[in-house]
């Protein structure tokens, strides 16, 4: 698979023109029909208003003409009766006309014209007012028949012309009503047209903007399913480079193992039974200089102490190479060994507790989890600064569970993800080549540290095997000094 290094392009940072020219034709189509929904609604809150007019300034007028018959009325009533209860209205009359008059004045405010014929009106309806006040002045100092002798009724041709005037203000109104409505449902019309016309415009932005939007999520659906199959195919091939960094990591932890093993059995067998020559030699070469030359025997003894512990060196490297007892005895004597050594060296607490049969697990796990626990103790005694540490292995099921725990300063969280942590990441490969984990955490209570590492390991019939299983030492001649048991490695 080919990996192309050609930069990635750039995120758009704002929509497409096209997209944003659409966008801005659709808001323009909202704001031109709402403009056009204001107007119509301002055209029909004026009708209204005009009609609500017209209408109250009818009652208006047909309250007046009301007054003004039934002042009439009463006039004619009390010429003929005499009676003074005719005369409230008569003289109630002129005041209530005049605040009809003014109601008028207000309502024709705005209206020119209406306003001109109401002040003919007014110059009327006052005429007829004195005329009837003259009349009611004449039937006081005459009586009845000074009045007969007026010609006509008081007032007759007055009441004639307010009924006129009164029809004229009204058919003036219910033009002025009916021209407004006609315009208003002019306008109406007209809106109505241009309103379907803007709702077909923005139905058809509309159908093109989801067209465009159709596509672009198609585009991208495309694009996705490209991704996720380009995703699948980078996943493949990371678990095959994975799988086979996996191979080529137990590969090498085997050919290490393996070198280990071979490098301990060398030192075992060839150095061992040079050194083990050397001694004898040494014994040999000191027992007859003992006698005749002192100052030598004393020299070759310091020799001889030199090399056991060189012989004691070899053996600590062999025992770090390749553990006899892992080979020998099993996991659990290993590390109750190495323990023991560890404390012995470290000075400090180190204690070891088995539960179930650890020792049937195969050589490979066996070899993992004695590393783990090597590196472990050697982190603790560089780093840890504690004073005590438990080693706790336990079979659990078809796994090793083992923990590793300390008393010192702790561990950073993010110790595992280090990328100079290479103890913590040789566990933890260990721990993952046998399908294993390995985590790294506060100690109990949050002091010190724990590493706990479980590893899959089905019990086997057969009791502890060694990889490489070091040469036994060879065969010593017979020697005359008490320190030739210290050559035996």
């Amino acid at each position: 698979m080919y990996f192309s290094t050609d930069p990635l392009p750039k995120r758009a940072s704002s929509l497409p023109l096209y997209k944003t020219l659409l966008c801005f034709a659709c808001v323009a189509i909202l704001l031109v029909n709402g403009i056009f929904l204001l107007r119509n609604l301002d055209g029909l809150k004026a009708a209204n208003s005009l009609q609500d007019q017209t209408t109250e300034v009818t009652n208006e007028l047909q309250h007046l003409n009301l007054l003004v018959t039934d002042a009439e009325s009463n006039l004619r009533g009390y010429f003929l009766s005499g009676s003074p209860s005719y005369l409230g209205t008569v003289q109630g009359a002129p005041a209530r006309i005049d605040q009809q008059l003014r109601k008028l004045s207000t309502l024709l405010a705005d209206n020119p014209s209406q306003q001109k014929n109401l002040a003919q009106l007014r110059a009327v309806v006052e005429h007829q007012m004195r005329m009837m006040n003259e009349a009611l002045t004449i039937y006081r100092d005459g009586g009845l028949k000074e009045i007969l002798t007026i010609t006509g009724a008081p007032g007759e041709g007055d009441s004639d012309e307010i009924r006129l005037q009164v029809v004229i203000m009204l058919s003036e109104q219910n033009e002025l009503l009916n021209a407004r409505s006609a315009s208003f449902y002019d306008q109406y019309r007209h809106a109505v047209i241009l309103g379907l016309g803007i709702n077909a415009a923005a139905i058809a932005v509309l159908l093109l903007f989801y067209q465009l939007v159709q596509r672009s999520f198609a585009a991208r659906a495309r694009a996705e399913h490209a991704l996720q199959i380009a995703n699948e195919q980078l996943e493949s091939t990371v678990a095959r480079r994975t799988e086979q960094l996996s191979v080529l990591s137990r590969h090498l932890i085997h050919v290490s193992e393996e070198e280990k093993s071979k490098l301990a059995r060398e030192l075992h067998d060839e150095m061992g039974a040079n050194l083990t020559a050397i001694g004898m030699d040494l014994a040999t070469v000191g027992e007859q200089l003992r006698g005749s030359r002192p100052e030598l025997a004393a020299m070759l003894a310091r020799a001889r102490a030199t090399l056991v512990d060189t012989v004691q060196l070899k053996r600590r490297i062999v025992e770090d190479l390749r553990p006899s007892l892992l080979d020998n005895l099993g996991l659990a004597a290993a590390l109750q060994s190495y323990c023991e050594d560890y404390s012995r060296v470290t000075s400090l607490d180190c204690d070891v507790l088995v539960d179930g049969d650890v020792d049937s697990a195969g050589p490979m796990h066996a070899i993992a989890l004695f590393r783990i626990v090597q590196e472990s103790l050697n982190n603790i005694a560089k780093y840890a600064q504690a004073r005590s540490v438990i080693v706790h292995l336990a079979r659990e099921d078809d796994a090793l569970a083992l923990e590793v725990t300390d008393d010192g300063i702790g561990i950073a969280p993010d110790a595992l993800t280090r990328s100079k942590s290479h103890g913590l990441l040789g566990m933890r490969e260990r721990a993952l080549l046998l399908g294993g984990k390995l985590d790294v955490d506060r100690g109990v209570n949050g002091v010190g540290t724990c590493v706990r590492a479980r590893i899959p390991a089905p019990m086997t019939p057969a009791g502890p095997l060694a990889l490489m299983p070091p040469s036994p030492a060879p065969a010593l001649p017979a020697a005359g000094n008490e320190d030739l048991g210290k050559f035996a490695a």
